[in-house]
């Protein structure tokens, strides 16, 4: 079964002490795995490798695959298991307003002057490209 276009995503993530960090991977997402310095830390990346997982998935029109059962995940000594959360919704909207940054070229005589009068380059750009763009 896929999992598509759901409010929630909710995967198993088994988590295991590893040297100096807390490791995480997920039994049912080859390849999906990271660390957290600490159980927090952990718990924080394994969302954010959850998310651009099951988001790439999708983004390539790849089949999601269902979540195990808890009942059905193989641990070893020392390793715990925990559902692990995330929102696919949220996560677009965060990654459509992130901020990113872009170099721009002006003169330098114009740099000069909007430096002089405390002009914030980037609420300038934003500005301008909304007026353009009629948004």
């Amino acid at each position: 079964m896929q999992q598509k276009n759901l409010e929630r995503w909710v995967y198993p993530a088994i988590f295991y002490h590893d040297g100096e960090y807390i490791g995480v991977r997920f039994p049912d997402l080859p390849g999906c795995v990271t660390f957290g310095d600490g159980a927090q830390d952990a718990l924080a990346m394994a969302k954010e490798a959850l998310g651009g997982y099951l988001l790439t998935l999708e983004d390539r029109s790849m089949p999601i695959p269902s979540p195990s059962p808890f009942d059905k995940i193989k641990t070893e000594e020392g390793e715990i298991v925990a559902w692990v959360e995330v929102y696919p919704l949220l996560l677009r909207e965060n990654d459509r307003n992130r901020v990113v940054k872009k170099t721009v070229t002006l003169p330098c005589w114009l740099n000069a002057k909007a430096q002089e009068e405390h002009i914030n380059f980037s609420s300038v750009l934003q500005e301008a490209l909304r007026e353009k763009l009629g948004v």
